[in-house]
């Protein structure tokens, strides 16, 4: 009961955390005329799966390999289903002809890439992903980096106010996100594996659910709050961005802190993952064009249920 509860405040230190960083960065960015936009896409972007990379760095550097992978993938597929299935039921997201022809077809071949890189398809090794995979992962990070500044350029910008803060209450609020992130993900890597061995429950279920719904809660409120304003492009932008995200960003940046091995059991989730990206990207292209409506959130949701009910009774 005791690692129960350590795991949840856990959650809570990763959740307030991210919002004091992104706060105290917003704020900062703004006194110097950084584009609302901007910091979008950069400070916003990293502040949502900020529980997700340090849960993941502690996790690599004490070579806990379920562990990493379980919360990567695991988050993939709460953000896809749950998050944008229950977007999709608040209001039916449409979104703009980029994010149909170009993000998530990005989405689903970055997918299928850390999938052929996880397995080791072309050589004869034991498959885990090594320090130079994650190096190419992150160079192919900077190339997406580089293609959404690029689209940025490219749009309108529209400024919002931000009140005004003194460069101490920034500056607190940035030591004081940090240090929430830190404490919250040593107490949830700590705790989870300590919960597994407990209950007998593998470390890959426990990042694969507790591990992987807790830190996905900042990109949960995000697009429930975005679909009840009715604002679909952060929607699903937030939850596609967040995805090729957390498998180029995280994932590389556990390869290059441990190698991570790979349990080829990982296999299922990452084909549930490809699945429901082309799922998706379906949706997008066939009834109402470019809209993902009620019945569409709905049957991603109940696909979800399924996925998690076999997940137990395997385990079991």
């Amino acid at each position: 009961m005791v690692s129960i509860l350590l795991v949840l405040v856990g959650f809570a230190c990763l959740i307030f955390g991210a919002n004091w960083l992104v706060d105290g960065a917003s704020a900062l960015a703004k006194k110097f005329n950084v584009p609302d936009l901007a910091i979008g896409l950069t400070v916003v972007a990293f502040g949502t799966s900020a529980p997700e990379l340090v849960v993941n760095t502690f996790a690599a550097y004490q070579s806990h390999s379920d562990i990493v992978l379980g919360n990567v993938i695991g988050s993939n597929n709460f953000n896809l289903f749950i998050i944008l299935g229950l977007s999709a039921l608040i209001y039916p997201i449409k979104v703009q002809s980029s994010t149909a022809w170009k993000e998530i077809p990005i989405s689903l071949t970055v997918t299928i890439i850390v999938i052929f890189l996880l397995n080791d398809f072309f050589f004869v090794l034991p498959s885990r992903l090594s320090r130079a995979d994650g190096v190419a992962l992150l160079v192919s990070f900077f190339i997406f980096l580089y293609y959404v500044f690029k689209q940025m350029k490219n749009n309108t910008m529209q400024e919002t106010e931000v009140p005004s803060m003194s460069m101490l209450k920034i500056a607190g609020l940035i030591l004081l996100g940090l240090s929430g992130l830190v404490a919250g993900g040593q107490l949830v890597v700590v705790n989870s594996v300590y919960i597994a061995e407990s209950f007998g429950v593998s470390e890959k279920i426990i990042g694969l659910t507790i591990v992987a719904a807790g830190t996905s809660l900042p990109e949960l409120m995000t697009s429930i709050v975005a679909s009840l304003k009715k604002n679909s492009d952060i929607a699903i932008g937030n939850v596609i961005g967040s995805n090729i995200f957390n498998l180029l960003l995280i994932l590389s940046l556990s390869g290059i802190i441990h190698p991570i091995s790979f349990n080829p059991k990982f296999n299922l989730d990452l084909y549930i993952l490809l699945g429901g990206t082309m799922l998706l990207l379906i949706f997008m292209l066939t009834g109402q064009r470019k809209k993902l409506d009620r019945w569409e959130g709905a049957l991603l949701m109940i696909l979800y249920l399924g996925y998690m009910i076999y997940l137990i009774v395997e385990e079991l």
